[in-house]
């Protein structure tokens, strides 16, 4: 049955999910919206002497702020990361710094890069603009939940994907989805010995039952002997967005914005 799997096989093991640079032909018409790895070592050696004394080497000096895991006081895209270090903040002890803009870029490109001097850092765009592109040009609801309102059948709910995904690995999941496809998140067909086809999402598994939500929005647990067919796929049932390289910087800066509820 080629990659069904038949009673009593277990589900595949989970995979720790990439944060690698996109490697599909899509991914070649983003590169500039892509920090290079000579503006991110850059970065780090700015970061020690201008930033380092308030923020900390871990990017944690600071109450309210961590630069190292993208959590900010009043910025969002990389344009008000610029506008915060050049001008300052009034009332704060966030002084304007005076860099010349391949320096300034480096200091982006090094938080962006979650303080890794050879990671990858992609360039986060404007959160409203990334709203409405989420909302209607990208069809993300279609799909996607955020915080109660769209869909669950086929991909998992968004409300807090800020804090557990950084840009690059949201970029590499928006230009490739295939490749960034978590294995609990994988597309399943069911057939029951009823005679019952089922399609859906897989949510959880273990040797004797799987969870999952099918295709009518309703969750379900299954017991793997009550079943005759049983296939996982891995191939990722989201589209690649037909975006500009613009549009997915700007959606990148707003997912990165939705921390969970309040």
């Amino acid at each position: 049955m080629h990659a069904s799997k038949r009673l009593g096989v277990a589900g595949a093991a989970l995979a720790a999910f990439s944060v690698g640079a996109p490697t599909t032909a899509a991914a070649q018409d983003i590169a500039d919206h892509t920090y290079t790895p000579e503006a991110i070592q850059e970065g780090s050696r700015v970061y020690v002497t201008e930033c380092a004394l308030c923020h900390a080497s871990t990017g944690d000096g600071v109450d309210g702020v961590d630069l190292r895991r993208g959590l900010f006081s009043n910025a969002r895209s990389d344009d008000d990361l610029r506008r915060i270090i050049t001008s300052g903040v009034g009332g704060s002890r966030m002084p304007a710094i005076d860099l010349r803009a391949a320096e300034l870029d480096g200091v982006v490109a090094y938080i962006r890069a979650g303080f890794d001097p050879s990671g990858v850092a992609v360039r986060v765009g404007d959160p409203a603009r990334g709203q409405e592109i989420f909302d209607g040009a990208g069809r993300c609801t279609r799909c996607h939940r955020v915080n109660g309102i769209g869909g669950r059948r086929f991909a998992p709910d968004l409300s807090a994907i800020g804090v557990a995904r950084a840009p690059a690995a949201l970029q590499r999941t928006i230009l490739d989805p295939t490749s960034a496809l978590q294995p609990i998140n994988r597309p399943v067909r069911i057939v029951t010995r009823d005679g019952e086809a089922i399609r859906g999402r897989r949510l959880n598994e273990d040797t004797h039952t799987v969870q999952i939500v099918d295709s009518q929005e309703r969750l379900r647990s299954l017991v793997k002997a009550d079943l005759a067919e049983y296939e996982v796929r891995e191939t990722a049932s989201m589209p690649t967005p037909d975006l500009t390289p613009d549009q997915v910087a700007d959606l990148i800066g707003y997912l990165l914005t939705l921390r969970g509820l309040p």
